[in-house]
This record gives C-alpha cells, sequence and structure tokens, in this order.
C-alpha cells in the first residue's frame, strides 16, 4: 500500500492510497485456497476441485470481496499510521476507470478532531439552589391521588350540572342535517371542564338535569383529524341520562392501607421522596447550565465543520417541524430564517463544549463499565417485541456506532457528575417558583453535543425551540449533550463508492429503511366520534 498525503489544511485532510493489484490477487488466491474443500463440482471427489476452477466458478465475486477488504484494511492503517482522530466516517471513493487487474486508487477524505490543551477542571464555582418540600405539598399529592381513586356516586335528579361533574350522555352528531359516521354513542362518561371533548362541547352541557335533552353546536378543528369533518359545523342531539360526582375519600389511615401501604406516614414518605426527586433534577438542570457557561467562556477551538454541519442539520430539522404546528407556519419559517446565523452559532458551540467533555472525560479515567453497559443494552432491548429484542442485542454488541450512541447519554452524566465533584459548591435555598423561574431564564438551548469518534449523531433529547414556539417543559429544559464522546471506539467500516456492491446491513439498519406506511386516518378526536 502506497499514501500520498494531498490535504491539510486546519482540520481537513485526504489522501491518495494505492493497492497493487498483486495484494488483491494474493487476497483472492488466498480466499479460493480457504473455499475450496466445500466446492462440489461433478466430475470430481468433495474437496478435490483444483483451484483453478474454483477461481473460474466464483472468481467475481471473490474479487469484490478481496477489494472491499483491501480498502477497508487501507483505512484502518492509513488512520492507524498518520494517528488521525476522525471526527466523522471518512469519505471513501474508488477511481472511475478501476479494473481488475489493476492496481487500485482511492481517495480518503476526512475531518480530524482538533487538539485540545488538557482542559482544566480546577476553580470551578457552582450554586446549588434547594427547595425544601412543604408538608402542604405532600398533602396536595396525596389528595390528588384520592380524587384519582374517588368512585362516582349519582347526584339528585334536581341537581343540574356544573364544572367536575362527570354526565353519562347519549349522542347523536350531524353535519348539515345528517347524521355521520362515528358520530353517535351511549352511556358515554363525559367530565365538564376536563377537556374531553372538542371545543364548546363541553360548556353548553353546564346547568343540564338528569333526563334533559338538548341539542348543542360546535365547530371541529381546522386541524381535526378526520378531514371530512375538519373546521365543519356539527350539531349534537344530546341526552342526559344520569349526573354523577366523584366522592373523594378521607386522605387518612384505611385509604393509605387501601393502596397496599402499611399507613398513612409511608404513603407521605413515598410522596415526599418523589416531589424531592423532582425538585433534584430541577436542582441538576440549573448547575449544569451553569457548569457548561463556564466551560464555554474559557475554552476556544476550531471545531470541524462537518459536525456543525451534522448538529445544525438537526436543530434546523427541529425547528421546521415545530413551525409547522404554529399559527402562523409561514411567519414562524421567516423568523427562523433572520436568525439562522444564530442557530448555526449554538450548533457550533454545542460542537466545541460536547468535544471539550470528551477530552475531560477521556483525560481522567471517566468510562462506562461493562456491566453499566449491559444495563443499558437491555433496557434499550425491551422496546422490541420478543423475537427482535436478542437481534438487538446482537446488533449494538457488533457495532461499535450503535453502541457509542446506547452509551453517550449515561456517558455524558458522569463526566458532569465527574465536574460536579471538582467544583466548589455553595448552596442556597430557594422556593420551587423561584428555581423554575431561574432555569427559564437561562437560554435554554444552549446544549452541547459530546461528540467523539464513535459519534453516532442520535440528538435523543436536544430540543431547540423557535421564539414563538410553546414555552419548554421542564422536563425538556436540561443541558444535555446529545452524545458522549466516551471512550475512543474504532471507526466504523465505510463501504467504498462505486466499489464492490454492499453486504446486508444489521437489522436496525433494516428496520430504518423500511417505506413509510400511510397513517389511517383520526377518529373525531373524543368527542362526536367513538366514546373514548
Amino acid at each position: 500500500m502506497q499514501t500520498v498525503e494531498t490535504l491539510n489544511e486546519g482540520l481537513k485532510r485526504a489522501y491518495t492510497v494505492t493497492i497493487t493489484s498483486k495484494d488483491i490477487d494474493a487476497r483472492v488466491d488466498k480466499e479460493v485456497l480457504a473455499i475450496a474443500p466445500q466446492v462440489r463440482m461433478p466430475g470430481f471427489r468433495a474437496g478435490k476441485v483444483p483451484a483453478n476452477l474454483v477461481k473460474k466458478m466464483h472468481g467475481e465475486s471473490l474479487q469484490r470481496d478481496a477489494l472491499n477488504n483491501s480498502i477497508q484494511e487501507s483505512i484502518q492503517k492509513l488512520i492507524a499510521d498518520q494517528k488521525l482522530r476522525p471526527a466523522m466516517q471518512p469519505s471513501v471513493e474508488l477511481d472511475e476507470g478501476f479494473e481488475f487487474g489493476k492496481d487500485a486508487e482511492i481517495k480518503v477524505a476526512l475531518e480530524v478532531l482538533p487538539e485540545i490543551a488538557a482542559p482544566s477542571v480546577d476553580g470551578l464555582k457552582l450554586e446549588r439552589l434547594t427547595v425544601e418540600v412543604a408538608d402542604a405539598q405532600v398533602d396536595e399529592a396525596a389528595g390528588r391521588i384520592a380524587s384519582q381513586q374517588g368512585a362516582l356516586e349519582e347526584h339528585a335528579a334536581s341537581h343540574k350540572a356544573k364544572d367536575g361533574d362527570t354526565l353519562k350522555i347519549d349522542f347523536v352528531g350531524k353535519v348539515d342535517g345528517e347524521a355521520f359516521e362515528g358520530g353517535s354513542a351511549e352511556g358515554v362518561n363525559l367530565k365538564i371542564g376536563a377537556g374531553q371533548f372538542i371545543p364548546g362541547f363541553e360548556e353548553q352541557l353546564t346547568g343540564v338535569k338528569k333526563g334533559e335533552e338538548k341539542t348543542i353546536t360546535v365547530t371541529f378543528p381546522e386541524d381535526y383529524g378526520a378531514e371530512h369533518l375538519a373546521g365543519k359545523e356539527a350539531t349534537f342531539d344530546i341526552t342526559v341520562q344520569s349526573i354523577l360526582n366523584a366522592d373523594k375519600p378521607k386522605v387518612d389511615e384505611e385509604f393509605a392501607k387501601s393502596l397496599g401501604l402499611e399507613g398513612l406516614d409511608k404513603l407521605k414518605e413515598l410522596l415526599k421522596g418523589q416531589i424531592e426527586q423532582e425538585h433534584n433534577g430541577l436542582t441538576r438542570t440549573y448547575m449544569k447550565r451553569k457548569l457548561l457557561d463556564q466551560l464555554a467562556a474559557s475554552h476556544d477551538f476550531d471545531v470541524p465543520p462537518s459536525m456543525v454541519e451534522a448538529e445544525f442539520a438537526q436543530i434546523w430539522q427541529q425547528l421546521q417541524h415545530e413551525a409547522t404546528h404554529e399559527e402562523d407556519p409561514a411567519a414562524a419559517i421567516a423568523e427562523m430564517e433572520a436568525e439562522k446565523d444564530d442557530y448555526r452559532a449554538l450548533a457550533v458551540r454545542r460542537v466545541r463544549l460536547g468535544l471539550l467533555l470528551s477530552e475531560i472525560g477521556q483525560a481522567n479515567g471517566v468510562v462506562v463499565n461493562d456491566q453499566e453497559m449491559n444495563r443499558l443494552i437491555m433496557q434499550a432491548a425491551q422496546q422490541y417485541g420478543p423475537q427482535d429484542r436478542e437481534r438487538f442485542v446482537q446488533y449494538v454488541r457488533q457495532d461499535p456506532m450503535a453502541a457509542a450512541q446506547l452509551r453517550a447519554p449515561l456517558y455524558e452524566d458522569k463526566v458532569v457528575d465527574f465536574l460536579f465533584e471538582k467544583a466548589e459548591v455553595t448552596d442556597r435555598a430557594v422556593t420551587k417558583e423561584e428555581l423554575e423561574a431561574a432555569i427559564e431564564a437561562e437560554d435554554g438551548d444552549l446544549k452541547p453535543h459530546v461528540h467523539g469518534p464513535d459519534c453516532g449523531h442520535d440528538h435523543h433529547d436536544e430540543k431547540p425551540k423557535a421564539k414563538k414556539a410553546a414555552p419548554k417543559k421542564k422536563a425538556e429544559a436540561e443541558d444535555a449533550p446529545a452524545e458522549a464522546a466516551a471512550e475512543e471506539a474504532p471507526v466504523k467500516k465505510a463501504a467504498p463508492k462505486k466499489a464492490a456492491a454492499k453486504k446486508d446491513e444489521a437489522v436496525a439498519e433494516e428496520d430504518a429503511a423500511a417505506e413509510e406506511k400511510p397513517k389511517k386516518k383520526a377518529a373525531p378526536k373524543k368527542a362526536a366520534a367513538k366514546a373514548e
């Protein structure tokens, strides 16, 4: 193998690699000898078919395999000899004029990870905002459980329905005076104020009594799931069978025991633990934001453009998806376009912080051990059916890229925890509202993407929001590097362009390539269609 470097600018590298025909032919001959004992041909005893006939029968296939294997090994050797740390999969092209029997010339182009000076983890200062769990919060949580456990009791016939009551009704829906399919039902429970049915439906039933018949008029939303009803005005002939009210049980020892617990103290202990866990999650979110801000302010280095483009593509795709759900999609997209440079800067920050966290983790021996990895694999496998579960496990164990993608979130958490331990942390007690306000005041979109040579770019929980989008859910607010660059895994073998035919990919790639099936039309939303 002969290697010539053709480009070395910044983080970009390019090489021309020549593989001699002698090397390819030697691989073919070696493979012929390996398979000859299994080849059968009329007129020859098993295993006695001459090598030249074996080559004649299977030569084309053997040549393709030999070429592919030579290219893959050459790339791996190039990376090892040049001590390269690829940022993304190398681009590999086989010379268009290649013919078997001649030397193969391939062009390899890639971007490498930047050399980052050993990051200092000293001098970090963080504030930990803590929230005390109040007794009132525990009592409120217990009350919510009691409300869910309450039995429905029928009101007197003279009772007028009010907010919170549950009505048992029959209804017939009509459009232009004609009943429509799925618009009729009997014995349906409807809770006033729960928002189960289309807008305007529940509100018009306030004040009705048992046995009353009433016709209401509503308009289906423009984005209604059933196209033949979207935006249409409809009437519903309603008969009230009964009006029910939840009899909320008293939160006491007996109630706690009815839940299978030892008593009321145990119930409150469990609820307090759940609330503390929620508060701790918010506290971690705030600390993590501040940590990443400090790291970003103290480190600046070039990042691979291909990684930035991949990150930006993910951000842009998310924003475009959200824009389609805005009241004015065109205006939302126009605003996005006006701020495109800001989002690209966001991608740069994420990549830079991701590389930095990766470097910190590797420099300080942060690893995801085998036991932790096995647990991750088994947890992820649960999303598949029994027949596919084992195939998924095998796929992850055999594919370094898939394993790295699965390992990334846990590795990220371990690096962050390591930095928390190194930081000087001061505590300050606040209310939950103050903590949430502090989180909202931060720029929740500046989330790093922890990259490495094994990064699979599956941005698991990064959700940048366009300014006109709905406010972030608290659970989505955490700054989470999308992939931890963890321990450097081998670069996945890339099939060369215009080379031999590709072999079947792993099961996960087969599933991903399946053609998307058309969706069924949604039934009318929890209202005049089918009873939920």
